[in-house]
């Protein structure tokens, strides 16, 4: 779960089981103050959630391009489901960050609004509004592409 919602949000494995190991290792100091079996599955989604973000906004300040994420030069189209699955990512990684992750842990993790709303700290309204305003722009943005 961990790996999976770091690695969705930022889209590179290394960076993804980085965060996993950093929120794996503060787990293991907080192991005291976590009670319950359901405490610690919320403290671990709010954490990685947190962690990502605090990536984003960091790496935002200094931008790195690695020679991997280069695009490579290609005189054919891939078959049409993974062109349409790769865009569909690139999109969602175009979102703004909260409204990102909120789609994340929506349609990724299947988490219902009120558990987004606990884990990112913030209304159940606004976790809808994201998921409504960020489902929008990806439509416009599809239909624009097809």
């Amino acid at each position: 779960m961990v790996f999976s919602i770091a690695y969705h949000f930022l889209r590179d494995r290394s960076l993804a089981e980085e965060i996993a190991q950093d929120v794996f290792l503060q787990l293991y100091r907080s192991l005291d103050s976590l009670e319950t079996e359901a405490h610690v599955t919320f403290w671990l989604r709010r954490v990685t959630s947190n962690r990502c973000v605090d990536y984003v906004r960091k790496r935002r300040r200094r931008p790195e391009v690695a020679l991997e994420e280069t695009p490579e030069l290609r005189s054919f189209d891939a078959p049409a489901d993974p062109f349409m699955s790769r865009k569909l990512q690139a999109l969602l990684q175009s979102l703004p960050e909260k409204p990102r992750l909120v789609m994340i842990l929506r349609y990724q993790e299947d988490l219902m609004p009120e558990e987004i709303a606990r884990i990112l700290d913030m209304p159940v309204r606004t976790v809808k509004s994201h998921l409504h305003r960020s489902l929008t722009m990806l439509r416009e943005k599809m239909e624009r592409i097809l």
